[in-house]
């Protein structure tokens, strides 16, 4: 099989693109080719870089989750470093005005309340409004694709951690995304995709032959971005994720659960794909720092198998039944991870919630079809 190349490999390709203009560039350390080179420092060498716009967890990667960025000066490549995660999430009409066009490169997780396609689609509408062409490097899917998983997003939870009726797995790159997007919302960008090479819907991540960049600093494997489209919801509880300990997404607990019968309960579901295992940890930030919670590990056995948002479910499920202490901290949060209030309120039991899911992530996929840049 043919080793996938993503966009910023075959970025000589669009050099009558490029050649000669002002670039912004919006990236992270997730932005990088196959030989781990930066896709900033690329850009710098062989093209007019003038300006760079940081996400989420910063232009170099050192920002834990919701942390504030503030403007600053690239020491590598001495330019102008314009925060869009802070008090401001869009780019000034000042700093579009001394760019000539806009390069988007980060590595997507393909779930829905991931903030780095909310930093997107703004950044498609300031250009659309100021007339400034934007240019996606298309990435693989570390999910792959071929499955689509999860409720579409209600209007009345739109936020920065969801803008559009799409399932929470929802089976696209990051340039299909755009495209979606763009045609669907009548963003009206002057939008050019530099597509992968090689790439197929339906590739898992090991399939792709590339290296494992982390995306963010909580997503350090390819196992935590399969199970943080399930486990993500926690973070509207007062459940640990994960967070501050070395498996985020993949361990779940709090110091009122019991493991061993949390552990024995999910086992009598069978779910494909995932075997639990009765887990002990003391995170060393986030909730209960340094205190000892109990919970379980998904330990992924087969990960085409495995539906995470499936098995997200029935592990709150369980929680909420075994443990009288659970509590919904993050009650318009969990709402928004989730895509409506239907889980949190009770409104819908756990077998009408993945009988809805799966009935409007299907027809989403099919929606969607006509902006794929890949087949089957």
């Amino acid at each position: 099989m043919n080793a996938v190349y993503n966009g910023i490999d075959t970025i000589r390709d669009y050099r009558a693109l490029l050649s000669g203009w002002r670039l912004g560039v919006i990236s992270n350390p997730s932005g990088v080719d196959r030989g781990l080179t930066a896709s900033i420092d690329i850009l710098a060498r062989d093209f007019r870089l003038t300006a760079l716009f940081a996400p989420e967890h910063g232009i170099r990667g050192d920002r834990q989750a919701g942390q504030a960025i503030a403007d600053d000066i690239d020491e590598a490549l001495q330019v102008p470093v314009y925060s869009l995660h802070g008090q401001r999430k869009r780019i000034a009409s000042a700093q579009l005005s001394a760019i000539d066009l806009l390069v988007y490169d980060l590595q997507d997780v393909g779930a829905r309340f991931y903030t780095y396609l909310y930093t997107l689609s703004y950044a498609m509408e300031d250009c659309a409004r100021q007339g400034v062409p934007l240019l996606v490097l298309d990435r693989f899917n570390p999910l792959g694709c071929a499955v689509v998983e999860g409720p579409l997003l209600r209007d009345q939870c739109r936020s920065f951690v969801g803008m559009y009726p799409m399932p929470v797995r929802y089976g696209l790159t990051v340039g299909e995304y755009a495209r979606w997007i763009n045609a669907e919302f009548g963003i009206g960008c002057e939008l050019h995709v530099a597509p992968c090479r090689n790439y197929r819907r339906g590739m898992s991540f090991s399939a792709c032959g590339l290296p494992w960049v982390s995306p963010s600093p909580n997503i350090p494997t390819p196992d935590s971005a399969l199970l943080y489209i399930g486990t993500c919801i926690f973070e509207g509880t007062n459940v640990s994720e994960g967070r501050g300990t070395t498996r985020p997404f993949e361990q779940i607990g709090a110091p009122f659960i019991d493991a061993r019968r949390l552990q024995e309960r999910l086992a009598r579901h069978e779910l494909p794909g995932v075997i639990w295992r009765a887990t002990h940890f003391i995170p060393t930030s986030g909730k209960y720092a340094g205190e000892l919670c109990h919970g379980v590990q998904a330990h992924i056995c087969d990960s085409e198998a495995l539906r995470p948002f499936c098995a997200g479910m029935w592990l709150l499920h369980e929680i909420r039944e075994q443990c009288r202490d659970f509590a919904w901290t993050a009650p318009e949060h969990a709402d928004r991870l989730f895509g409506d209030d239907a889980l949190r309120s009770g409104r819908e039991d756990i077998p009408a919630i993945l009988a809805r899911a799966e009935r409007e992530s299907e027809d989403f996929r099919e929606r969607s079809r006509p902006y794929w840049l890949y087949g089957d």
